[in-house]
């Protein structure tokens, strides 16, 4: 193994890997080093089991309400332990394979915890490499917080390693996490609680997909704490908040928020700039303080999201190795997901952020039950909504909560990215019968 790299990458989630793979195919030497397991948060404990299970949830939504449709069906059981491996496989399966793939384009890899040692050695394994640039993308990892008896929940990475389904589940935390946990396991069965310190789930969301979210998840049977600051959890997991004791659950899961892996990582050696909590202060182009040292994903604290810690790894290499000085990530409409039940779809400003910095806003909304729901049981509920401004009524924000919002906001955000303005979605003929097609036809 060399010890000279034009590129190290300290990380080989989705922000150092696609660094390495873009430089290795502009002809440059590299290295990735990574403590835990290749792949990072997404593959392993984020993305793709939490999609997984998802699909799951869908499957068992399905069934509960094919009776709609005429269907007589003899459920004879569930088994979270078939699940868990069928999941598992597939993450391994991925994980298997990327040695191969790194091998195939002359990556190198070390599986260690890698530290800085100056702005151009890293540290391994009791071995030291050096680089004429380093990419410091370690990722990040859930938060627990300092209160008694915290070590008697589980986080979203514990969530995986459930050998059963809870019967009553606490989920502690309103946010990405914790609203995705609640309905996946709302769908398959588990009595679930959300104790969430806000006034409203998804703080700094659409309010119109606030509403809509905890109306759905409180008609199918999700119970909502607002208000409460938990500081006391039991081994019988009894929680103690602000507003009194609650009891009777078998797991509690704290989605408090995520931190980023850069407490041992040596920063200091180096001379880079980082805040209190960790995270590594970068400029448009993720280069930090120090001019040879970049950083990706969720360590820079910005949209941590994977295909966001993509795209700028891919957009870092081209801009180092093939001529495109002025190639970097715009962190403008970035589309996200919330993989909830229903899934919501969101690009752009919030209404509540257009009007505080727009004159003239005008919004278009439509909410419906979608036909996928009407013979069903348990309805749920779609809502569209443009945030367009200014007279040519340019469209800034796209909200969408509903079956199929999840596959129908990347095409838009296509166009929105574009500067598309209310005109060229009522241009655009409307596709029928589709709950997107609201879009296109909103007055």
């Amino acid at each position: 193994m060399n010890k000279h790299y034009d590129m190290i990458a300290i990380g080989a989630g989705s922000g150092g890997l696609s660094a390495v793979e873009r430089a290795s195919e502009y002809g440059k030497k590299c290295l990735v080093i990574e403590d835990k397991v290749i792949g990072g948060t997404c593959v392993n404990v984020g993305c793709v089991p939490k999609k997984v299970m998802w699909f799951a949830a869908n499957a068992a939504s399905k069934i509960s309400n094919a009776s709609g449709f005429g269907f007589d069906i003899d459920i004879k059981g569930f088994s979270w332990k078939k699940l868990k491996q069928v999941r598992d496989d597939h993450v391994k399966g991925i994980t298997s394979w990327y040695d191969g793939y790194l091998q195939k384009l002359g990556i190198d890899y070390i599986q260690g915890f890698g530290k800085l040692v100056d702005r151009n050695t890293v540290a391994v394994n009791g071995s030291e490499f050096t680089a004429d640039r380093i990419v410091l993308s370690p990722g990040g990892e859930p938060g627990v917080p300092p209160i008694e008896g915290a070590e008697f929940g589980i986080t979203s990475d514990g969530f995986f390693e459930l050998k059963q389904l809870p019967k009553k589940v606490a989920i502690v935390g309103g946010g990405y996490i914790g609203v995705e946990l609640a309905g996946v396991l709302n769908e398959l069965g588990s009595d679930v609680e959300i104790f969430a310190r806000a006034d409203k789930l998804l703080t700094g969301f659409d309010v119109t997909i606030q509403e809509i979210l905890a109306r759905d998840y409180i008609g199918h049977g999700v119970k909502i704490h607002y208000h409460r600051s938990v500081n006391k959890l039991t081994k019988d997991k009894t929680i103690s908040t602000n507003e009194g004791e609650f009891s009777g659950f078998d797991t509690v899961i704290w989605a408090v928020g995520r931190s980023p892996m850069t407490k041992d990582l040596g920063l200091d050696n180096a001379g880079i700039d980082h805040d209190k909590r960790g995270f590594i202060a970068t400029d448009k182009y993720q280069t930090t303080n120090i001019d040879n040292i970049f950083a990706l994903g969720d360590a820079t604290g910005r949209a941590p999201l994977t295909p966001v810690a993509i795209a700028a790894g891919r957009r870092l290499s081209d801009r180092l190795y093939n001529n495109m000085p002025e190639r970097y990530l715009s962190y403008e409409n970035i589309p996200t997901v919330v993989f909830t039940h229903p899934p919501i779809g969101t690009i752009g400003m919030t209404e509540e952020q257009a009007r505080n910095q727009f004159e003239k806003v005008k919004i278009y909304h439509s909410e419906f039950t979608p036909m996928a729901d009407a013979f069903m049981r348990h309805k749920t509920t779609t809502a569209l909504k443009l945030i367009c401004v200014d007279l040519d009524e340019k469209v800034i924000g796209c909200h969408i909560i509903g079956h199929g919002a999840d596959e129908m906001l990347q095409g838009f955000a296509v166009a929105i990215k574009m500067g598309a303005t209310k005109a060229d979605f009522d241009n655009t003929i409307a596709i029928h019968p589709t709950s997107s097609e609201e879009l296109v036809t909103m007055k």
